[in-house]
């Protein structure tokens, strides 16, 4: 894992809190009722803070991170074959959070939950899922406002600019011991109503009990 600090200036007036922005630790949230991660948000200030409402973009950096002929493999849906592979890969956006953080007059450390599903049609879970091992380079963009006290006492208030970032490198592994704990040996596939209801029906006409029996009948058909 690694962390790299980045720190900016509100753009209005130097009696502004100037903010930094940096992820110290990341992993699977301990009994969360959906897979959730957890990251460590450090906030530094050049001055007291009243509040912060945040607003943060989280993207997967896929760029900075080589792959496998397997995982290129894996990755075909959202980057193309091996030969475009090269030329389609990008940043992929995977989520927007907000939070709010309290006051504080140097520094702050506070929790940031990051919900996940294992929908493989959502482009990060896809990304994940096509990943054998290493880690997951990931941006967080930062925006919003800070409230704070000018000299007089009076509440001032200032927006964050979103040129504030912080990187963080997920381990594969955090991602697979979520998944597991919420869904042990098992995956999900999401289908259209109709495609479900012939699915359903040609279970009950064959007497199938379970899916598993279902999939694996249809699989033979097909040799």
């Amino acid at each position: 894992m690694e962390a790299r600090l980045s720190t900016g200036q509100p753009a209005l007036g130097d009696a502004a809190p100037q903010l930094a922005f940096a992820i110290e630790d990341g992993g699977v949230l301990e009994y969360a009722a959906v897979p959730t991660l957890r990251f460590a948000l450090r906030v530094e200030s050049t001055m007291p803070v009243r509040s912060v409402a945040l607003n943060v973009q989280l993207r997967i950096a896929a760029t900075r991170r080589s792959y496998t002929d397997d995982e290129r493999e894996g990755l075909v849906e959202l980057f193309g074959g091996a030969g475009d592979c090269g030329r389609n890969l990008r940043s992929l956006h995977w989520t927007n959070l907000v939070m709010q953080v309290g006051p504080f007059s140097d520094s702050t450390l506070v929790e940031m939950p990051v919900t996940c599903t294992y929908d493989l049609e959502v482009t990060a879970t896809r990304y994940f899922h096509g990943l054998a091992d290493g880690e997951v380079p990931l941006e967080f963009l930062f925006g919003g406002t800070v409230f704070f006290a000018a000299g007089d006492g009076r509440l001032q208030v200032r927006p964050i600019s979103w040129n504030q970032e912080a990187d963080f490198r997920l381990p594969v592994s955090a991602w697979r011991e979520m998944m597991e704990r919420h869904f042990p040996g098992h995956s999900w596939l999401r289908l259209e109503r109709d495609v479900f209801e012939r699915l359903y029906a040609y279970r009950a006409r064959n007497t199938l009990l379970t899916w598993e029996q279902t999939i694996d009948a249809l699989l033979d058909q097909e040799g």
